[in-house]
């Protein structure tokens, strides 16, 4: 088992490998998942692979992935949350939350993400963070504003071919 990194009250955060192929294909492969993050609904044995490949690529050039999360009661996958480099603004990483469906409503999207977002501030020194949700998955929307995310603008996104809402959430002083 890799060790976590990262820990809040009922979740913790490890590194990707290789080996967890068939965690990354249970949450990118889940159709209730891929309908929000994918325009077919389904990603292939293929696409979930190199999704997989992408994580930890850019954990080796950026020191960031989406990272893996498990519960602490019973180290059952829950799904990924992390970070991303943000090209258009320096200092700025963009905030992902990918969950199981049998993990929805439960509040550990928050918890996960107000985690990654303290480690964003205050170990990476991040001046913002952005984040944006396929048009349909309003329970993303409301996560966004729980975290204190403003909307700024709607952008392409070339994996779904929509137009999604986009959000910044400024370092506090």
């Amino acid at each position: 088992m890799t060790p976590f990194f990262l820990q809040s009250a009922r979740l913790e955060l490890r590194h990707w490998t290789q080996a967890n192929l068939p965690l990354a294909q249970s949450l990118w492969q889940n159709p209730e998942v891929a309908r929000f993050t994918h325009a077919n609904g389904s990603f292939s044995l293929e696409e979930a692979s190199a999704r997989l490949e992408g994580e930890l690529d850019t954990q080796r050039r950026c020191g960031l992935q989406y990272w893996p999360v498990f519960l602490l009661s019973t180290q059952s996958f829950v799904g990924c949350c992390g970070l991303r480099p943000y090209e258009q603004r320096p200092s700025t990483f963009e905030l992902g939350v990918h969950l199981l469906p049998e993990f929805w409503h439960q509040g550990l999207a928050q918890e996960v993400a107000r985690r990654v977002i303290e480690h964003a501030f205050q170990t990476l020194n991040a001046d913002a963070l952005c984040a944006g949700h396929n048009p349909g998955n309003t329970a993303s929307r409301k996560l966004l504003a729980r975290l204190g995310f403003a909307y700024t603008h709607d952008a392409f996104y070339a994996p779904t071919g929509l137009q999604h809402p986009s959000y910044l959430l400024i370092r506090p002083r």
